[in-house]
């Protein structure tokens, strides 16, 4: 037999710093320059006016996301490093107490006192992999698996960009009117949804007609609110 477990199966991963604000930036920058496009062609029938909407829609909006995405990791990831630089602390200052507070976690997942305490003890004689364990049991979080703040900006940077230009392309080649982009964009928010449900446990045609409603709905939405303020003159 080998040393080593057989394994039968295998996860995702559900960690990574790319996936949430990659889906997130992708998803939003579809549904909402798709809602401003729609909104701006509500209040007026000048191509180049929407276009020019699109365009600033994007842009800040993938600007705003990269600058949200980066200084919300950073400072969830510097108040990781904070809280795991007092677990060394600890760990250098009252090993003992530290080795018997993870023997007592193990204890608690329903391990011996006297195999826990061995655990324990055998994890605590290697520094590094003692704050890992540590950190891992008390703060939820390794070390060195922290996420990056620029992986997440540079991930919802583009992710939100190529949203956004889905519904804008049909007007920066030269459409009139707002069917066009309406039918590129609802198609990519159906196309996007189903394929969401490929890292999760929906069906692709619920995830496809969520997603294809949620960006509708908010440019119906917008598209009355841009009728309405043309009807009133302002």
């Amino acid at each position: 037999m080998s040393d080593r477990a057989e394994v039968h199966h295998h996860h995702r991963d559900v960690t990574g710093g790319w996936l949430r604000p990659s889906v997130f930036g992708a998803m939003d920058g579809l549904v909402s320059n798709f809602a401003l496009i729609a909104g701006v062609a509500g209040g007026s029938t000048n191509p180049r006016v929407v276009a020019l909407g699109g365009v600033a829609g994007l842009a800040a909006g993938a600007l705003s996301m990269a600058g949200g995405e980066y200084v919300s990791v950073a400072s969830q990831r510097e108040l990781a490093q904070a809280e795991i630089a007092v677990e060394r602390r600890e760990l250098a200052h009252h090993p003992e107490d530290e080795q018997a507070e993870l023997a007592q976690t193990f204890v608690d997942k329903g391990v011996s006192p006297a195999l826990a305490a061995e655990v324990a003890r055998q994890i605590s004689r290697n520094p590094e992999r003692a704050l890992e364990v540590h950190s891992r049991n008390e703060l939820g979080v390794v070390p060195d698996e922290l996420p990056s703040p620029v992986v997440a900006a540079v991930s919802s940077f583009v992710s939100f960009a190529v949203g956004a230009a889905l519904p804008l392309l049909p007007y920066l080649f030269g459409a009139r009117e707002l069917v066009i982009s309406a039918v590129v964009s609802c198609c990519a928010l159906f196309a996007a949804g189903a394929l969401v449900s490929a890292v999760t446990a929906r069906s692709w045609w619920y995830s496809g007609l969520r997603q294809l409603l949620v960006g509708a709905v908010a440019a119906a939405v917008t598209f009355a609110l841009g009728n309405v303020i043309e009807a009133a003159g302002l």
